[in-house]
């Protein structure tokens, strides 16, 4: 088909969560409750070394970061997919779905590498923890945090951009609830074997690098814990690391799963499923995780509540 004869699609339909309508209110009061929850628990996360300087630390201050990118993370699908669940029309503009695969891209790539960052971090903490605010200074940790939020930016607009200039003529049904690469491209009226090896190769490669020093840095602290004599040394230097690690596990398990499998039959209703999981289920998850076993958090949390009342 010559590229002049294209109908142009000015809006997509999205094909939503694949459920019953009777099930839609359930699932609406459902996540409307998780995300709730997962703004009011980011949102503390965030307020709460505000108010106490004894958690003016590199730790608190990327803690910070990714409570701020997992509230952006989740809004930028959780809000839309509310609306539809109690909507008869799921529908979206081009330019709108082609911000959402931008934002959706930029805000989940920066968390991934922040998420390498914040492993370095306790790395630091627990092998040098006399001159860890000397190598952790906030010059580093802001030019840290920079990198992050330029490494996820490139990603995303790769990704936006090249989407963007692919045609579409119909159908316009995405097979998702929200606009994410894959069931977009399987809308192009044109061959996408690019974009979708530029999905594996770039997503992978960034997935596959924050991972590996992921592990890099646990293999060290590792190494240092059994260095530690006393058990109550080791537990306190694993109770700022068990939350970090248990968050990672569920992002990558969940990231691995969606973007570096093949397109197959049945694999989007499967990536329906995982993008809950990193949508709507990890992004409140994630402050829980991080202060249940986090001492002086919890100590801070309740101090704010005293002052409060």
């Amino acid at each position: 088909m010559d590229e002049d004869n294209y109908t142009s699609v000015t809006y997509f339909v999205f094909d939503g969560l694949g459920i019953q309508d009777n099930l839609q209110v359930i699932l609406f009061v459902i996540f409307l409750l998780l995300y709730i929850i997962d703004l009011l628990a980011n949102m503390s996360i965030m307020l709460i070394p505000i108010f106490n300087t004894i958690l003016h630390t590199p730790m608190y201050y990327f803690l910070w970061n990714l409570a701020f990118l997992d509230i952006c993370y989740s809004s930028v699908v959780v809000p839309k997919m509310l609306t539809d669940l109690i909507s008869q029309k799921k529908v979206i503009s081009f330019y709108g779905c082609i911000l959402q695969v931008h934002c959706f891209h930029f805000f989940g790539s920066t968390e991934a590498v922040l998420f390498s960052v914040m492993s370095y971090d306790r790395f630091v903490a627990i092998a040098h923890p006399l001159r860890y605010s000397t190598i952790m200074n906030y010059k580093v940790c802001y030019g840290l945090t920079l990198c992050c939020l330029v490494i996820g930016f490139c990603h995303a607009s790769v990704h936006s951009i090249m989407t963007s200039r692919l045609p579409f003529c119909g159908p316009n049904v995405v097979k998702h609830f929200y606009c994410d690469v894959k069931p977009v491209l399987d809308l192009a009226c044109t061959d996408v074997t690019l974009n979708f090896n530029l999905l594996i190769g770039i997503t992978g490669t960034i997935t596959i690098i924050t991972l590996t020093l992921n592990i890099i840095s646990y293999i060290f602290i590792g190494k240092f814990l059994l260095k530690i004599k006393t058990s109550e040394g080791r537990k306190r230097a694993l109770s700022t690391c068990s939350g970090h690690f248990t968050v990672i596990t569920l992002q990558y398990g969940t990231c691995l799963f969606t973007y570096l499998r093949p397109n197959t039959k049945g694999s989007l209703d499967q990536e329906r499923a995982a993008a809950i999981m990193f949508t709507v289920i990890t992004p409140t998850l994630n402050p829980i995780i991080y202060t249940l076993r986090n001492k002086d958090m919890k100590k801070a949390f309740k101090k704010l509540l005293k002052i409060s009342h």
